[in-house]
């Protein structure tokens, strides 16, 4: 049984008040990861040596030195956050204006306005020379394609180009996550003829982006860094240039490189011409190629990228110092690859050279006949050289995107390179298979911190201030950096911290904390948290209101065991145990920075606690806090009974780490909009007194999409009216309504509510039908409209939809009744998840239902319909041609329809709505552009696949090639697979298909009806049996393909595609080179000739 020391805790709290300026409370808040310490920070405060992360450096010379910026930052990744806030600021660049920050949108066609911007009429010649940059990750690169393959084609005739790439994606799955990708990056770059310079660190990071701007005044350039790590740690940079040393440098190397140009200078002479101007300017000793390690080395590590080189380096200098004659050749432009260079910078002793390439996956990795891009141009050189009298041996040393690299893991790759054991395996705890890990890092000259917390924690930003205050000691050199995992314990947050007085360049998480911080025991269950902490290191658990008693059951059997065998030392910390915490959970951040101060550096806890309070806090909250630590900080004696376990007791095996899968915490609840709503007095007091109100006459605010009045013309069932699927045909009369629609796009339906119900709920509700209210738009929440109550219900608030979660939370704030109040409340909880589930997934409950089910919360209607979602449109695949039918417009529609438990027929709102339409009704309709386009020629062949009402946008299709062929014009091949589950009841369209097959508009009909003979048919199986008309429609007479329907057989639907591109190139025998079937897929994406529209 534990028990409580009586010996302090460190030294104890100072006698008197601590002296300081008393200040207001104040709270820590980060804005966002990728900026030092999670705060913002001044254009002007970039100087000299100061803390910083690698993308705020980045940003800075964007800012600096561009004429306009583009930003192609997804959600969270935060690639813009700093030079948007310069340009909000009104502040500017090196050329003396402000430069103009585009956040834009990731999509098809990026770039494209950067490429117009560049290429316009309108453009100032005087910009000419003055760089473009783009912010983005490598996920974004796939959209910039055609942009970007266009500038590369009329670069001699545009503006200094440079894209400055994190390199980050997210992959999904169970082992998905944040993935650092310099793959697509490598891949996009060889294609486009691009250049590529990648730092190796964050204390590069903004020489590179400087060396990538100027290299941009010849190729259009990409700097390529680690967005997932790196690019976010807060780290002391010494020799940060501002922005006059930023242009200052930028012009002298500009004009010193360029001195003995000519048109004869190639772009190989070039990059080093800048390269050595720059080396000469800033005195720097950076190469195209590096080399580090042993002086004539037999085994050397060719790498490429921000981790990998900067670990890469210090292991081959470890292992060098233990006597090993190995290397590392870090590959800093990656384009062009000048082979001449790289030959010079390879020691002449080397035997066996290892390539570290990345490749897109885990199955590129086990695929031998993929090999990296870096490895292409290392064979090459090491080929077509004659330095070697014997060739060094090379391997391809492949890893896949999700690879997190750690000194360890980077010994291993030396490993394969070597015949003695770089590391001694099986001495880690006594566990085989395993190796030592390798401390790069002397542990008297660096002291390492890691916290442990989950995100909504009121202690989670204690470790950011913890660094931030640290790093108020000019002598010492700190760095900081978070992860989160947002799919662990419903979000887990680690953040590591270092501390020395030498330069810190640790790419990779703690492996020997010297204090570990646990802000929650359940992570204990979760995650091995012992295996960061060094032997007799010290590991403080935040318990509140814990008894030494209890404490035993609380903590795992396979913790205490290696707590006791690795001789750590455990605090406890009870926030519980002092009064003002104890009434205010906001408090604990600060009573968690104080014990961390008194167990990890006790010597600076009188110092510290006045850091700490300029940051957060105040100082006399900290300096009770302080005095009252005793209470709730205690160290716990580890008994030897703790290592004493049944020799049969079982351990799960826990991680080690948390898999960042974030750059922020997963939001958790949504912040509810304030309510606007407002009687009929508000539209009449606008109306009157329009200056006063800022009243402005508009047409149909509301609407966010242009509308338009149509009439319904037909409505058909398609289906047998015996038969459970109602699947009919409607028609609109366009009238003069002037609507225009392309083949492929949808048609947006702007339904309402069943009128009788909207009377029994005005009824059931005690309402007024012609009150006049102010209620959201159901375009645009933000867009308040005056209407009655009746046409509200009917038109705009779904209050026979699915209600969400905090439906149920807001609406526990006006039942009158505790119980019913309560179960609302665990209804809008985590506590009642499954309870929720069920009834939206099972007895689908709508707003109605709920109301009725809790009498006692009863809104006045203004509160109601601020709780309440709006109605949405909802679109529909159109299945006309308007060349053809010029005055129509035809939809294919199945009704959605069930039964719940209850016995009570269910209906999908906006089916139901168009099933009831007879002809002469009015209907609202919009269009939604789509992603399904007809190819650009006439005679490329169509290749399209429906499910059910998939087949709406195909019949469009046909009806236009139909059209092309009347008119004269040669049309490719038309190939159409339907599926659905019997041909009796559900061949849609049947006669037409058939009529169209006749006329040889539809070359071929593949019809699959699943369920009309004992063995399963399904569409991908038609396809499979014509695969050799795939091949000659699609490969060869490069036609497009199209799956339109649910999403079930996407899978299996493109592995016949796949299994087409492997086949066709088989059947070429040697003259075609081997092919990737996914990655030719994607290409076939890009190229628009793989649609998928699915739901």
């Amino acid at each position: 049984m534990p028990s409580q020391t009586t010996e302090p805790n460190g030294p104890s709290p100072p006698d008197g008040p601590l002296q300081g300026p008393q200040k207001p409370l104040k709270d820590f808040k980060q804005v966002s990861s990728s900026l030092p310490f999670g705060q913002s920070i001044a254009l002007s405060e970039i100087a000299g040596p100061t803390y910083l992360t690698a993308q705020t450096l980045i940003e800075q010379v964007a800012y600096t030195l561009s004429d306009r910026l583009w930003a192609y930052s997804p959600d969270t990744f935060d690639l813009d956050t700093a030079v948007k806030q310069w340009c909000r600021e009104g502040l500017t660049n090196a050329h003396g204006y402000k430069t103009s920050v585009e956040s834009m949108q990731t999509r098809i066609g990026a770039a494209s306005i950067a490429l117009g911007y560049i290429f316009s009429k309108d453009f100032d010649l005087k910009r000419r020379y003055i760089p473009q940059t783009i912010l983005a990750s490598s996920s974004s690169l796939q959209y910039l394609r055609t942009a970007l393959d266009q500038l590369s084609l009329l670069y001699s005739v545009a503006s200094p180009f440079v894209a400055h790439i994190a390199a980050v994606d997210y992959v999904g799955g169970s082992l998905g996550g944040l993935v650092t990708d310099y793959v697509s990056a490598m891949t996009f770059a060889e294609e486009l003829g691009f250049a590529v310079v990648s730092s190796s660190s964050a204390h590069e990071s903004q020489h590179m982006s400087l060396l990538a701007t100027l290299f941009a005044s010849v190729v259009p350039t990409f700097h390529l860094y680690d967005g997932v790590r790196i690019g976010r740690e807060t780290t002391r940079i010494v020799d940060v240039l501002d922005q006059v040393g930023l242009n200052s440098a930028y012009g002298a190397i500009s004009k010193a490189a360029s001195v003995s140009w000519s048109r004869k200078t190639n772009l190989d002479a070039k990059v080093i011409d800048i390269l050595n101007a720059f080396n000469d300017e800033l005195g720097s000793v950076y190469g195209l190629f590096e080399y580090q390690g042993h002086a004539t080395p037999d085994s050397v590590l060719v790498v490429f990228g921000t981790a990998e080189s900067s670990i890469a380096s210090q292991v081959a200098l470890s292992l060098e110092r233990d006597g090993a004659k190995v290397g590392v050749l870090n590959v800093r432009v990656y384009r062009p690859f000048i082979e001449e260079e790289f030959i010079k910078a390879l020691p002449k002793s080397v035997k066996s050279i290892g390539i570290l390439g990345q490749v897109p996956d885990r199955q590129a990795v086990s695929d031998a006949s993929i090999r990296s891009n870096l490895y292409g141009d290392v064979l090459a050189a090491i080929t077509f050289t004659d330095e070697f009298a014997t060739p060094p041996y090379t391997i391809d040393i492949k890893y896949s995107r999700e690879q997190v690299w750690t000194p360890v893991t980077i010994a291993a790759a030396f490993q394969l390179l070597v015949k003695k054991p770089v590391l001694q395996p099986g001495n880690k705890d006594g566990k085989a298979g395993e190796y030592s890990s390798l401390q790069l890092l002397d542990p008297e000259a660096f002291q390492q911190y890691t916290f442990w917390d989950l995100d909504d924690s009121p202690s989670v930003d204690a470790s950011i201030v913890v660094g931030q205050a640290l790093a108020k000691d000019s002598a010492q050199n700190v760095t900081s950096k978070s992860v989160h995992d947002n799919l662990l314990q419903g979000g887990v947050v680690r953040t590591d911290i270092r501390k020395s007085k030498k330069v810190i360049d640790a790419c990779y998480s703690v492996d020997a904390a010297d204090t570990v911080f646990i802000g929650d025991d359940s992570l204990l269950k979760h995650i091995d948290v012992l295996n960061g902490l060094k032997a007799g290191g010290k590991i403080v658990i935040k318990l509140p209101g814990i008894k030494d008693d209890d404490l035993e059951k609380k903590l795992p059997v396979g913790f205490r065991k290696d707590l006791q065998a690795k001789g750590n030392h455990l605090y406890i910390l009870d926030p519980h145990a002092i009064q003002s915490v104890f009434e205010d959970e906001t408090w604990q951040t600060y009573l968690t920075q104080i014990a961390f101060l008194r167990v990890a550096v006790p010597s600076l806890e009188r110092v510290g606690i006045q850091k700490l309070a300029s940051i957060n806090g105040n100082l006399e909250q900290f300096e009770n806090l302080a005095k009252d630590l005793d209470k709730a900080l205690r160290r716990i004696e580890v008994p030897d009974s703790w290592s004493q376990i049944e020799p049969e007791t079982a351990f799960p095996t826990l991680p080690s780490d948390i898999t960042a899968n974030s750059f922020e915490p997963f939001l958790k609840s949504e912040p509810e909009p304030p309510t606007f709503l407002k009687t009929w007095e508000t539209a009449a007091r606008g109306l009157v007194f329009k200056e006063a109100f800022s009243t402005t006459p508009s047409l149909r605010p509301d609407q966010s999409v242009k509308t338009y009045s149509v009439h319904v013309s037909e409505n058909r069932r398609l289906t047998p009216p015996t038969y459970d699927r109602n699947i009919f045909h409607v028609e609109f009369d366009l009238g003069t309504s002037g609507l225009k629609y392309d083949i492929g796009e949808a048609l947006g339906i702007h339904a309402e509510n069943d009128p009788e119900e909207v009377a029994q709920f005005m009824k059931f509700y005690n309402l007024s039908p012609d009150a006049i209210v102010e209620v959201p738009s159901r375009e645009d929440p933000d867009v308040l409209i005056n209407r009655t109550i009746a046409q509200s219900l009917t038109q705009n608030v779904d209050i026979f939809g699915r209600p969400p979660k905090r439906f149920y939370e807001a609406l526990s704030e006006f039942a009158t009744d505790p119980s019913q109040k309560k179960e609302l409340l665990t209804l809008g909880g985590p506590e009642g998840a499954n309870e929720f589930k069920r009834r939206a997934e099972v007895d689908t409950i709508t707003y109605t239902d709920v109301l009725a089910e809790f009498p006692s919360a009863r809104p006045a209607f203004h509160d109601l319909v601020r709780i309440i979602n709006p109605m949405k449109r909802r679109e529909y695949s159109i299945a006309s041609c308007q060349l053809v039918q010029p005055t129509t417009v035809a939809l294919m529609v199945v009704v959605v329809s069930w039964v719940d438990p209850q016995g009570r027929d269910r209906f999908g709102q906006a089916t139901r709505y168009l099933q009831r339409l007879t002809p002469g009704t009015r209907v609202t309709v919009s269009v939604k552009p789509s992603v399904m386009k007809l190819p650009p020629k006439s005679t490329q062949p169509l290749i399209m696949a429906g499910l059910g009402t998939g087949l709406a946008p195909f019949r469009a299709f046909v009806q236009h090639r139909a059209w092309e062929k009347e008119q004269g014009k040669e049309i490719g091949q038309v190939l159409l697979y339907m599926g659905s589950r019997h041909q009796r009841e559900e061949y849609c369209y049947g006669e037409e298909w058939e009529a169209y097959q006749d006329a040889g508009v539809i070359t071929l009909l593949g019809r699959a009806f699943s369920r009309d003979q004992p063995q399963k048919i399904y569409i991908q199986d038609r396809m499979r049996e014509t695969i050799g008309d795939i091949i000659d429609a699609y490969m060869k007479r490069e036609g497009a393909f199209y799956l339109c329907g649910p999403t079930w057989p996407v899978p299996d639907v493109t592995n016949v595609l796949e299994d087409a591109i492997v086949l066709e190139n088989s059947l070429a025998g040697g003259s075609k080179r081997r092919v990737d079937p996914r990655r030719e897929i994607e290409r076939l994406k890009d190229a628009g000739r793989y649609v998928l529209e699915v739901y």
